[in-house]
């Protein structure tokens, strides 16, 4: 149908049903506000005839704005020839065109292109977001209609033009600060002086917001007339901002822009503060590094001091003594381990009293004394009448490593039901990966029980695992040439092949070779079962010689070794590697393994070496290089190799260790103890499982294991760095070797033994030094793959006990100081005899010189001065001194 024919265009036509629809939408609140706030309305009337159409009434906007012309004009005939109400019942629509135009608004022009705003929409309505898309049974513009409020646009009906012309408002209003505002303000107040009553100011609002949703070019700013009244004694001009003030419009936007820049600024404030405590606790660790440097310097003097003054009481007794004073030198005072054997066990000369004494091979005499610290304290240790001599030193095997143990599972931290226990750090577990293991462990594949794996197996294993572990150490050693199953053996766990290999390799009474620091464990497995002792070769944080870091394992350092052995008359048979190396996490290079080897191969000696930890090296730029990988062994009878999935599995409770020889009578040999050491059939089937899934290893497990330990690695290292505590950087293993020896104060290993047991007391487990034969007090082994909250709490305590010792050494040291000038008191160390300055040195010539000489051992010992202040500088910086001195020496 085409609306637009000419009996359509001047709005006739209209039934009464399709007037009462018009009549409701052009009545509506917000229709009228919309009129009133613009000058061209067509797109109002357009909208209204598309309501008019979705409910069948077929209209133009220009018929329907026709139609509203027409009724205005006849209400407003019927209205101005002052009909009676009865005579204008006579009209039907009369009272609905009563109600609207009677609650018209007041209109007033604003200063801005003369636009009408009505009243109404100044009062608060013009803020609400107006909405054109509704419903057809629901209002067209989204508000309930009232009729007692609503509200007409004038017109001029005479005119066909679009644009509509308002009402003359009474009164004009101006933006504020225009000149015609300050001119009204004027008469405001000559009004207010006059006691005229003013009748109606115009207050103008900005706003920006069309009561449609569109942002029309004609819509501007308006204002409403108030009426105001003179108070007496207030100012007049004071009530007209205030009342504008208030009467201003908030945008919504004013609010969140606002509220973001008091967010902004309080996050700088934030920042700015973060940043002071800073650089506050840099000053302070600046401050603490600084206090730690004097305090050094003055130890260095004041040690200098000391060892000055040993000397000179030394040349001082000697020179009294003359030639007999050489007989009445006394050694330090200290009980030999042997010693503490025969008398407390009442060994004699037996069995145990040998091989007590072989524990010592290859070690200082002054070295020796240490050792019963670490096995048993020969004060509280009685022999039972119920053990072998053996018995009895198996018994004496009670070292820190033992008692931090059982102290740990005696009072283990939880969480939820302990979290006040003690926090092993000093067990090497991996913690980080139970949530793949359970996983992978559990899954269908590894539930098989067949009467093969619940019968007697091979002793050396059942085939099918066997056959497993040549293929998977044949891809992760990168051997050359595929490694044959008749040569892999297996046993519950490693140290049950170290136990099986220093039994069949070496006699009771002879020794193997081995590097320290190392795992403590060694030592019991290789003595308890096989009577197997061990020789040192000591390694020393400094770098000398041709080392190139620290504690450097080098051939010069084993043939020495080897060498002061055989010198006592102590066979060695074998060289142990770990690789990489526990505690140090040092990786051995090809070369330095291959120099290894042949320096083996000329002494002919077996080579086990130890590679629980190869696929552990959780940092890319190290390289793990394997025996097995070798192209050629110099030796390859006398060269073993043992694997476990203890470490790099994280299942140190699945007992399960390999040895790889092509030594047959060795493989025999062990073969025939596997008796004792078996695997039990169900977990060999599991771990063949395991170790035959490649994909999920490399993909899942070597990658997330990687990932944790370096993460952990990470944490623990920059604690330590904030602390200011040296260490080892390694990539390999779970552990960091931690250098404490600013902590103690004398550098002893019984005061290394005290802060152990302080950290214990403190509910963290640590080892010590000590239990890995380290040759330099001081030196702790943290683990590091745990769980985040227990690191940081291990950490703190740590912390803790670090900050508390650091203060007693202040503290000890400032004492010292007070009391240095006293003469006759004890010197702060106890483990050192003060000699007075005043003693007659006659009456007990022998022993005073006794207890100087250990007095000089220690602190040559405890300190690198030596090495700092050697002859030929001394001779430079001093030169009167030196001669006096080698006057001195050429008398002797």
């Amino acid at each position: 149908m085409d609306f637009r024919g000419k009996k359509y265009e001047r709005g006739s036509n209209w039934s009464d049903p399709e007037v009462v629809e018009l009549l409701q939408l052009w009545a509506d609140e917000s229709v009228q506000m919309e009129l009133e706030s613009c000058l061209r309305n067509q797109h109002v009337f357009n909208r209204i005839a598309e309501v008019l159409r979705e409910k069948g009434i077929h209209r133009t906007g220009d018929q329907c704005r026709e139609k509203i012309k027409k009724m205005k004009l006849e209400y407003r005939r019927i209205k101005d020839n002052n009909k009676t109400p009865r005579g204008g019942r006579t009209w039907k629509f009369y009272e609905v065109m009563d109600r609207v135009l009677t609650s018209r608004p007041s209109i007033s022009y604003s200063s801005l292109s003369g636009s009408v705003v009505s009243q109404q929409a100044l009062q608060g309505s013009i803020v609400e977001n107006y909405h054109h898309h509704f419903t057809p049974s629901a209002l067209p513009f989204g508000h309930s209609q009232h009729p007692e409020l609503m509200e007409i646009k004038c017109e001029e009906v005479d005119s066909d033009e679009h644009c509509l012309t308002p009402e003359p408002p009474l009164s004009m209003s101006y933006q504020q600060g225009s000149p015609e505002e300050h001119e009204m303000e004027r008469a405001f107040l000559d009004r207010a002086q006059n006691d005229s009553p003013i009748s109606r100011v115009e207050i103008p609002i900005e706003t920006s917001v069309s009561p449609s949703g569109f942002s029309e070019p004609n819509v501007a700013s308006s204002s409403r007339m108030q009426n105001v009244g003179p108070r007496p004694g207030f100012s007049t001009l004071h009530r007209l901002r205030k009342k504008r003030k208030g009467q201003r419009v908030k945008d919504p936007l004013d609010d969140l822009l606002l509220k973001t820049l008091t967010s902004q600024r309080a996050m700088e404030e934030r920042f700015l503060q973060m940043e002071e405590r800073r650089l506050q606790r840099d000053m302070e660790v600046e401050e603490r590094r600084m206090q730690l440097e004097q305090r050094r310097f003055e130890l260095e003097r004041e040690h200098e001091f000391r060892m000055f003054n040993v000397f000179a009481q030394m040349l001082s007794i000697l020179k009294q003594s003359n030639s007999g004073s050489s007989s009445s030198v006394a050694l330090p005072r200290g009980l030999d381990f042997i010693q503490v054997l025969s008398d407390i066990a009442g060994m004699g000369g037996g069995g145990g009293l040998q091989e007590a004494r072989a524990m010592h091979v290859g070690r200082p005499h002054s070295e020796r004394r240490t050792d019963m610290y670490n096995f048993c304290n020969p004060g509280e240790f009685q022999s039972s009448p119920f053990l072998s001599a053996r018995g009895n030193i198996a018994n004496l095997f009670r070292g820190s490593t033992e008692e931090g143990y059982k102290a740990y599972h005696a009072d283990k931290y939880d969480e939820d039901k302990n979290p006040n226990g003690i926090i092993n750090f000093g067990t090497s577990e991996n913690k980080l990966c139970f949530d793949l293991m359970s996983k992978r462990l559990t899954q269908s594949d590894m539930n098989l029980m067949e009467p093969p794996l619940l019968q007697y197996p091979d002793w050396k294993g059942h085939m099918f695992l066997r056959e497993e572990v040549a293929r998977f150490l044949t891809y992760y050693c990168k051997a050359p040439a595929p490694l044959k199953a008749e040569n892999v053996i297996v046993l519950n766990g490693c140290g049950s092949l170290f136990s099986a290999l220093a039994t069949v390799l070496c006699d009771p009474g002879e020794a193997v070779l081995i590097a320290t620091p190392f795992y403590g464990g060694i030592t019991q497995s290789l003595f308890l079962y096989g009577n197997v002792k061990l020789v040192y070769a000591y390694l020393d944080s400094k770098i000398t010689g041709t080392s190139t870091r620290p504690f450097q394992l080098t051939v010069d350092k084993l043939e020495k070794a080897l060498q002061d052995a055989r010198s006592e008359g102590v066979g060695v048979k074998a060289l142990i590697l770990l690789n990489p190396q526990n505690p140090l996490g040092d990786i051995y290079s090809l070369s330095e393994l291959r120099d290894y080897l042949e320096f083996a191969k000329r002494h002919e000696l077996h080579v086990i070496v130890d590679e629980i930890y190869m696929l552990s090296v959780f940092d890319e730029s190290a390289t793990f290089h394997s025996v097995l990988g070798m192209d050629r062994l110099p030796d390859p009878q006398r060269t073993h190799v043992m694997w476990g999935i203890s470490k790099d599995f994280a299942v140190s409770g699945i007992r399960f260790g390999t040895l790889y020889t092509e030594n047959q009578d060795v493989a025999n040999a062990v073969a025939s103890l596997c008796y004792f050491h078996g695997v039990c059939g169900p977990v060999q089937h599991k771990v063949a499982q395991l170790l035959r899934d490649r994909d999920w290893i490399n993909q899942v497990y070597l990658r997330a294991n990687h990932a944790r330990l370096k993460a952990a690695h990470t944490y623990v290292t920059d604690e330590l760095k904030t602390l200011g505590v040296p260490f080892l950087n390694r990539n390999a293993g779970f552990f960091v070797w931690i250098d404490f020896r600013k902590y103690l104060r004398t550098g002893t290993f019984e005061e290394e033994m005290l802060l152990w047991r302080r950290f214990l007391d403190n509910k963290v487990l640590l080892s010590c030094g000590k239990a890995f034969e380290c040759s330099e007090p001081g030196w702790f082994r943290i683990i590091f793959a745990d769980k985040t909250h227990r690191l940081q709490l291990g950490m703190q305590r740590i912390r803790r006990v670090l900050e508390e010792r650091e203060h007693e050494i202040l503290s000890e040291d400032k004492d010292q100081l007070c009391q240095s000038d006293q003469d006759g008191k004890a010197d702060s160390t106890d483990e050192v005899i003060f000699v007075s300055r005043h003693q007659e040195p006659g009456s007990t010539g022998g022993s005073n010189l006794g207890d100087l000489i250990g007095l000089l051992q220690q602190q040559m010992r405890s300190s690198d001065w030596l090495q700092k202040n050697t002859a030929e500088q001394f001779a430079q910086e001093k030169p009167e001194i030196y001669d006096v001195f080698s006057k001195l020496v050429g008398k002797q």
